[in-house]
């Protein structure tokens, strides 16, 4: 399963394909400053190794957060936006540069918009020791360079199908403000926790934009089988009712009215997955992953519904199923694939990787079946679920930190 080797330009707003990159004017001294996707895979997965870690730390009492956050909430916080909010730049910082033909960010810039990040998570552990607002001025920074970094080239082009993702980096950015917000005893306490969640909504929702979008098409051109598609009707309902729930959770969150449509959404987003060839792809790593990422957001969306009419079953659950099962898995399977099609290799996952993608798979049962069904071996299960998730993780930083940091094996920019 190798690149597509066609020197045909996409027209703009349309899907990139795999290993081709836009020509910028000038290429940049370094590898890692080629394209978005380089120095922020690199970070997220770095400080995915060593986050889950500390919280079990911080469980055991071992280690105390800063006092800038409850605990929960400062966990929350830098699972959604220091961690997904890499991935998610990382990506996009790529892709619109694709959709687009124009680049979003390369070189000096992008180093310096990676170091804003990096920035930001010192200051959130840091926070308690800085004077009042200097880490919410600093961890509010990035979000903003970034939707002014895609911004420019989506609008120039009028790439208006994917102005949604402005949308969604911008309302990431707003959420992120509510947390800080909460922190400096601005707005009522708890609104923190609140805020996160809807982070964790909007990121699923960000996923089932994107799925949608390349899944298929994944699966399809990986197996040759064309009976696998998407049904339009069905992911236009699907992303419509999860911005719909992700309202609902900034002013209603605990309400019945939100489960139902949880309920619904979860329904929602098993149906359209049903033609996406799920089935076929169990002997190629970088597909299975995807789908099996991909089931666990109609998992996390059902178990939600349900813990809200049976109190036996804990929401954590259904939050742990959409961040360590559907974002974890996602988030480590695009990673990867897209690291190897934009460094010019072959779509072909190595055998750590693959060992990786269990690990990840592994992690998300132990956080949540095991609780779920064994609650006695919750606190094991967590210690588990962290290692694995480590694992997995610090297994994709030893195999690609070589690939992001060298320039494409076909000589190409990016």
């Amino acid at each position: 399963m190798s690149p597509p080797t066609t020197n045909a330009r996409p027209t703009p707003g349309a899907l990139p394909l795999a290993g081709q990159i836009p020509e910028p004017s000038s290429r940049p001294r370094y590898a890692l400053a080629g394209k978005g996707f380089r120095p922020f895979f690199l970070l997220a997965s770095g400080f995915a190794v060593a986050i889950v870690p500390l919280w079990l730390l911080v469980l055991r009492g071992v280690l105390r957060p800063t006092a800038y956050l409850d605990a929960t909430s400062w966990h929350a916080h830098e699972m959604v936006f220091g961690f997904a909010v890499a991935v998610i730049a990382g990506f996009l910082l790529t892709a619109v540069g694709n959709w687009t033909q124009r680049e979003t960010v390369v070189g000096a810039p992008l180093l310096a918009l990676a170091a804003v990040w990096v920035l930001g998570r010192a200051a959130m552990i840091a926070a308690g020791s800085l004077p009042r607002g200097v880490a919410a001025i600093v961890d509010l920074a990035f979000l903003p360079l970034v939707v002014l970094a895609l911004a420019r080239p989506l609008i120039a082009t009028g790439s208006k199908r994917n102005f949604v993702m402005l949308a969604v980096v911008s309302a990431l950015f707003a959420a992120n403000f509510v947390v800080h917000l909460d922190a400096l005893g601005v707005v009522a306490t708890g609104s923190a926790r609140r805020a996160c969640l809807v982070g964790v909504d909007i990121v699923v929702l960000v996923i089932l934009i994107i799925a949608g979008r390349v899944f298929p098409m994944f699966t399809r051109n990986a197996t040759g089988i064309e009976s696998i598609r998407s049904i339009p009707r069905l992911d236009g309902l699907a992303i419509a009712g999860m911005a719909f729930l992700t309202v609902l959770d900034v002013f209603t969150p605990e309400s019945r009215g939100a489960a139902v449509t949880s309920g619904v959404v979860g329904v929602l987003a098993a149906a359209r997955a049903v033609h996406w060839g799920g089935r076929h792809s169990a002997r190629v790593p970088l597909l299975w992953i995807l789908h099996v990422g991909y089931a666990w957001l109609p998992i996390g969306l059902l178990l939600r519904a349900l813990a809200a009419f049976d109190p036996a079953v804990p929401r954590s659950l259904a939050t742990h199923a959409l961040t360590v099962g559907a974002i974890g898995c996602l988030t480590l399977g695009m990673m990867a694939r897209v690291a190897l099609g934009h460094t010019g290799r072959p779509l072909v996952a190595t055998k750590p990787l693959a060992w990786a993608f269990a690990a990840i798979a592994g992690a998300a049962a132990a956080r949540v079946l095991v609780p779920l069904f064994a609650p006695a071996w919750y606190f094991p299960a967590l210690v588990i679920a962290g290692a694995l998730w480590s694992t997995a993780f610090l297994t994709y930083v030893l195999v690609y930190a070589p690939l992001l940091s060298k320039p494409r094996l076909d000589g190409k920019a990016g």
